[in-house]
C-alpha cells in the first residue's frame, strides 16, 4: 500500500521530483554543502551508507584476488598527455595546480579526474616478464572532476569511488576481467541495492575516452529517468602503447599487455534515493542501511518497557545486525516519522501490552505492513523480515523498470513514448553515430546501452530505414 505522507518539510514526489530528491537529502542529512560549489560534505549518515557498500564491494573484489593499492593525487601534465583520447576526453573537467606554497610550478598538475595514467606509469617501471602479470589493483579514493552542473551524489565536482585497474598478458583475458567486474557490480546493484539493472555495451560514442570497449549498468529511477550506475573498461594494448608497458612472454618475445579499469561511485547513494524513496523519505535496502532496525519504546515510563527494549536490542546485536534503540524523550509518533523518514528498514514497537503478550510489533518501512512477532522468535524472524524487506524492494523496482521500457519500430513511436509515457525505448539501430545524434537531437534520448541480451525489434534502423546490427535502449539520463 501506499505510503501515507507524514513529514511535511518534504515535497511530494509527483509535484517535483527534483526538490523531493533535494528535501530527502537534507532532510535525512546524507549530505552537507561546503563553501565550494559542487564540493559536498557527506554526513555520518550518508557516509555509513558508502562504508556499508564500500565493505561488501572491497570483500567481492579480494575474493577476486585483487589487491587494494593508493597512487597520487596529482599527474602531471606531460604524463596526461600521452595517451592522446584519454587526455582529450578528461581536459574539459581537469582542474590544474599551479604553484607550489608561493612558487610556480615548472609544469602544471592535474588533479586526478581517474589515475588510468598513474598506474600506466607505474606500470611501465615494474613489469618486466608474464611472472609479474597479472596485475590486480584497486583503489579507494576521491577524484575531482570540474562538472559545470552539480547535485548531491549525483554529479560532484569531488566524489568518492573505487577504481579498479588492471594488466594481463592476453586479450583474452582482459576482456574477461572487464566482463567479470561488470557483473560484481551488477550483482551488487541488485543483491545489496535491490535495484534491477540493464547491462551492457556502451556505443563508441558513449563509450569512456581511451577505451576500446565500455560495459555499463544502467538503472531505471522512480521518475523514469537512468542511472549510469557502474562502468567497466577494456582498453586493448593503447595505453600500454602509450606509455611504452612491455614484458617478455614464454617464448622470451616482449609483448605489450592489455588493461582494464573500472569503477562504482558514491552516485549509487543516489540512485538508492531516487529509486526506492517516497514522500516520507528515504526507503533503505535493509543490506546497507545504517541501522536495520530501530527499536522504539511505546510508554516508555511504565517499568520495565525499557529494560526489555535494551534486552531485545542486545539480542538483535548479537546476530550481527545495525540496531538502534531509541529512548530519547520524543513522542513515539514523532519517532515513527523520524525513522521512517531516515529509511530504517525494520521498526519494532514495545509497550506494557506486548511484553505482557510475549510479543512485539514489527512495521516494514517500504510498504507499513505490521507484523507481530514472538519475542522467544525474535532473531529467526527479524533477518528472515528483512530478507522479505530486500525482495518487496526489488520487486517494486522491477517492476518500475519492466512497466517503463517499451519497444519502438519508427521515429514516431519513439517521439511519442517519450512525451507521452517517459522511461526506456528499444530499437532496432543500424550502428551509425548520425542515427544516434538524431535520437538525441529529434527524440530528447541518449543511448543508455546495447543490452547483451539482443532482442529482435524490428530489421531496419528506425532513424534511417538502413539494416539493423543492435537492439539499444535509449533513455534520458541523470
Amino acid at each position: 500500500m501506499a505510503a501515507q505522507k507524514n513529514v511535511e518539510q518534504i515535497t511530494s514526489m509527483d509535484t517535483d521530483f527534483a526538490q523531493w530528491y533535494t528535501d530527502v537529502v537534507t532532510r535525512a542529512e546524507l549530505i552537507g554543502y561546503s563553501g565550494v560549489k559542487g564540493f559536498f560534505i557527506l554526513r555520518p549518515y550518508g557516509f555509513a551508507i558508502w562504508e556499508n557498500i564500500q565493505a561488501e564491494l572491497d570483500r567481492r573484489f579480494k575474493e577476486l584476488e585483487h589487491e587494494n593499492v593508493s597512487m597520487p593525487l596529482l599527474i602531471p601534465e606531460s604524463l596526461l598527455q600521452k595517451e592522446k583520447d584519454h587526455v582529450e576526453g578528461f581536459a574539459p573537467e581537469c582542474a590544474w595546480v599551479t604553484f607550489g606554497g608561493a612558487e610556480e610550478l615548472e609544469e602544471r598538475l592535474c588533479i586526478r579526474p581517474t589515475s588510468e595514467t598513474l598506474f600506466c606509469d607505474h606500470w611501465a617501471q615494474t613489469v618486466r616478464s608474464w611472472r609479474d602479470l597479472p596485475k590486480l589493483y584497486n583503489q579507494w579514493c576521491s577524484v575531482l572532476r570540474w562538472e559545470k552542473t552539480t547535485r548531491p551524489f549525483l554529479r560532484h565536482r569531488e566524489f568518492l569511488w573505487q577504481e579498479g585497474h588492471t594488466l594481463h598478458a592476453t586479450a583474452a583475458e582482459a576482456i574477461a576481467e572487464t566482463e567479470q567486474m561488470l557483473k560484481v557490480y551488477a550483482e551488487t546493484y541488485e543483491n545489496l541495492l535491490a535495484m534491477p539493472a540493464v547491462v551492457g555495451a556502451k556505443t563508441d560514442k558513449e563509450k569512456f575516452a581511451g577505451a576500446e570497449r565500455t560495459y555499463t549498468v544502467e538503472c531505471m529511477m522512480h521518475d523514469k529517468k537512468a542511472l549510469q550506475a557502474a562502468t567497466s573498461h577494456y582498453f586493448g594494448d593503447g595505453f600500454a602503447r602509450a606509455f611504452d608497458i612491455t614484458f617478455t612472454d614464454k617464448n622470451n618475445q616482449l609483448q605489450h599487455p592489455f588493461q582494464t579499469s573500472w569503477g562504482f561511485t558514491t552516485r549509487s547513494i543516489g540512485g538508492i534515493i531516487m529509486t526506492h524513496g517516497d514522500d516520507n523519505g528515504l526507503v533503505m535496502p535493509p543490506r546497507v542501511a545504517p541501522v536495520q532496525v530501530v527499536i522504539i519504546p511505546v510508554a516508555a515510563h511504565k517499568p520495565g518497557v525499557l529494560d526489555k527494549a535494551d534486552e531485545l536490542l542486545k539480542r538483535l546485536k548479537k546476530l550481527g545486525l545495525r540496531v538502534k534503540l531509541d529512548d530519547s524523550d520524543n513522542s513515539p509518533g514523532w519517532k515513527f516519522a523520524e525513522h521512517e523518514m531516515r529509511g530504517v528498514p525494520l521498526r519494532i514497537e514495545l509497550g506494557p501490552r506486548d511484553i505482557e503478550a510475549g510479543k512485539c510489533v514489527a512495521v516494514r518501512r517500504p510498504d507499513g505492513e505490521k507484523i507481530e512477532v514472538a519475542l522467544d522468535e525474535l532473531e529467526a524472524r527479524v533477518p528472515a523480515i528483512l530478507d522479505d524487506i530486500h525482495g518487496i524492494m526489488f520487486a517494486k523496482a522491477k517492476k518500475n523498470l519492466d512497466e517503463n521500457t517499451r519497444n519502438a519500430v519508427t521515429l514516431d513511436d519513439a517521439k511519442r513514448i517519450i512525451v507521452e509515457h517517459g522511461g526506456f525505448i528499444k530499437t532496432a539501430w543500424c550502428g551509425d553515430e548520425a542515427c544516434e545524434l538524431a535520437m538525441k537531437n529529434d527524440v530528447g534520448v541518449s543511448s543508455r546501452c546495447i543490452p547483451f541480451g539482443q532482442e529482435h525489434i524490428a530489421d531496419v534502423c528506425l532513424v534511417c530505414g538502413k539494416p539493423a546490427k543492435h537492439t539499444v535502449v535509449w533513455g534520458v539520463a541523470y
